[in-house]
Formats: structure tokens, C-alpha cells, sequence
């Protein structure tokens, strides 16, 4: 997997899915306290799938960029099937590997994190 930063950049810049959702009907939180990144994922849910998803929070480029692709994922999706969602995943949409970076993935993990407490 071949890592493209300019990407994350970009997703992190202009974070399409980066809103306050209101009238949701789940919101998740999650922190890092170490790094101090803070993410919360809302989401609509109509008939067990996730109609809308968006996301707030501050954070490292990788964060906001997994919380706004993971957010643009579940759209659609059972609600179920998202909280199955795993690491694997999250680096697929990031388009990275991030396995031998332990600090970095606790960044990319969070927004999904998040999600499943919720």
C-alpha cells in the first residue's frame, strides 16, 4: 500500500464531513489524551442504517482525515455492519499502512473508537 501523504493533507484541509449534525441520534466521542486529539462522530439512523454521518473535533492530519473517511463510509451502511469495522479498514480507506507506527495509528483508530462506543 503506497502511502500518499498530499492526500490525507487535503481530506484534512477540507474535511468534507467535518460538521455539527443536529438532531442526531447517536453521537461518540473519543479522546487521545497523549497527543490531545479529540473527535465526535454523529449519526442518523433510519431502520437500523446510517442515513448521515458527519464528525467535530481537533486533531492530527491522519485523525480528522480518518474521522471524515470513515464518516463518508458508514453512509449507507447497517449500523451493525460499521461497528464491525476494524483496523484493517480504517488503513484501507487512509490508503496506509500504518502497523509499524504504534503512535500514529492510535490517531488513525480514533474516530473508530469512537464509533463503537457509541
Amino acid at each position: 500500500m503506497s502511502v500518499d501523504y498530499s492526500r490525507i493533507i487535503e481530506i484534512w484541509r477540507n474535511a468534507p464531513n467535518r460538521k455539527e449534525m443536529k438532531g442526531a441520534d447517536l453521537v461518540a466521542e473519543g479522546a487521545n489524551p497523549i497527543c490531545g486529539d479529540r473527535i465526535k462522530i454523529f449519526l442518523k439512523i433510519r431502520g437500523g442504517k446510517i442515513t448521515d454521518a458527519s464528525f467535530t473535533g481537533e486533531g492530527c492530519a491522519i485523525s480528522i482525515a480518518s474521522a471524515s473517511l470513515l464518516a463518508d463510509y458508514a453512509k449507507g451502511k447497517a449500523l451493525e455492519e460499521v461497528r464491525k469495522l476494524d483496523k484493517e479498514k480504517v488503513m484501507e480507506l487512509l490508503e496506509m499502512d500504518l502497523s509499524r507506527n504504534p503512535s500514529r495509528l492510535k490517531c488513525a483508530l480514533l474516530p473508530l473508537a469512537a464509533l463503537k462506543k457509541g
